[in-house]
Order: C-alpha cells, then sequence, then structure tokens
C-alpha cells in the first residue's frame, strides 16, 4: 500500500472514531495521519511521499497566490476608467513533455484570469497563450517558465531540486 493511501485510511479511521465526516475533521486525520507516518518512516519502507506532500501543499499556496493576483489585476482593470490591458498571443517553448505535463501546464495557465493556453504546435515543443496583460512577452513567458511550469514539472517528475 502507498503512503498516500495509507494516510487516506488513517484520515477516515480518525474520522470514523471521531464520529464526524466533516472537511475539517478529514484534513485534521490526514494532518495526524502523515505525523505519524513521518514518526515512524524508517520502520517502512523508503519513499518520497514526505517530500512530495510538501511540494504539493507548496504548489497550492503558490498557485492561489497567482490566482489572487490575476483576479486582483482585472478586477482593477474593470472597475478602473482607463483600460491597462495589452493582450498578446506568445509562443511558450515547453520544457514539460508527456501529455500529463502538458495538460496540466494548460490547465493552470487557463485558469487564472487573463491567460488562456490556444494550442500546442504538432512538434509539441511550443503552447501558443493568449495573455490580456502582456506589455513584454519576454518577461511573460520568464514568468510562467519560472513560475507554474517550473514548480509544475517539479511535482510531477517527482525531483527534489528547485530547478526541476
Amino acid at each position: 500500500m502507498t503512503y498516500f493511501m495509507l494516510n487516506i485510511a488513517l484520515a477516515l479511521a480518525w474520522a470514523a472514531l471521531t464520529g464526524n465526516f466533516n472537511p475539517a475533521n478529514l484534513i485534521a486525520g490526514f494532518a495526524l495521519g502523515y505525523g505519524a507516518l513521518f514518526v515512524i518512516r524508517r520502520a517502512l519502507e523508503p519513499s518520497d511521499y514526505f517530500v512530495k506532500v510538501w511540494q504539493v501543499i507548496g504548489f497550492v499556496f503558490f498557485f492561489l497566490w497567482e490566482l489572487l493576483l490575476a483576479n486582483l489585476r482585472v478586477a482593477h482593470d474593470v472597475l478602473t476608467l482607463r483600460n491597462y490591458m495589452k493582450p498578446r498571443v506568445i509562443a511558450l517553448p515547453l520544457d514539460a513533455r508527456t501529455d500529463a505535463e502538458i495538460t496540466a501546464l494548460a490547465y493552470f495557465i487557463s485558469l487564472t484570469p487573463g491567460t488562456l493556453s490556444l494550442d500546442i504546435s504538432t512538434d509539441r515543443n511550443t503552447m501558443f497563450i493568449h495573455a490580456m496583460y502582456a506589455p513584454d512577452a519576454d518577461a511573460l513567458r520568464r514568468e510562467i517558465k519560472q513560475g507554474v511550469e517550473r514548480r509544475l514539472l517539479r511535482l510531477m517528475r517527482g525531483t527534489r531540486s528547485e530547478r526541476g
């Protein structure tokens, strides 16, 4: 059984023992199960599960911050009299190679207000993106490559390094 499935089982056991299956209690059970697994990790087979959980948490907070900033930018533009949009379609060279990596990247780019993934080149090396706020195409490319793509690939490929 994988560590994740074992952690889910511990969370469900916690909820069953407390008699409360609400989301907050399940999250608490997951955190307690994670702590218990962390304490006994040397008795179990080696795994990068404990690193991966922190990578997922880090990615969630990173993406929520990016989502908040993008929403604030769009809201500011809608509520002010002046139009700050500088729309542009850019070609983004991809480090993502698998279908899952490319799909996840396209999903997170499109989920952020102000950006939309349009297409993938036939050789799967370039993604075309429409951005509402892109006065500098190179700056936008760097922002995506060093932000969401780097973090997403590090998470999906299971690498521990910052450079992913």
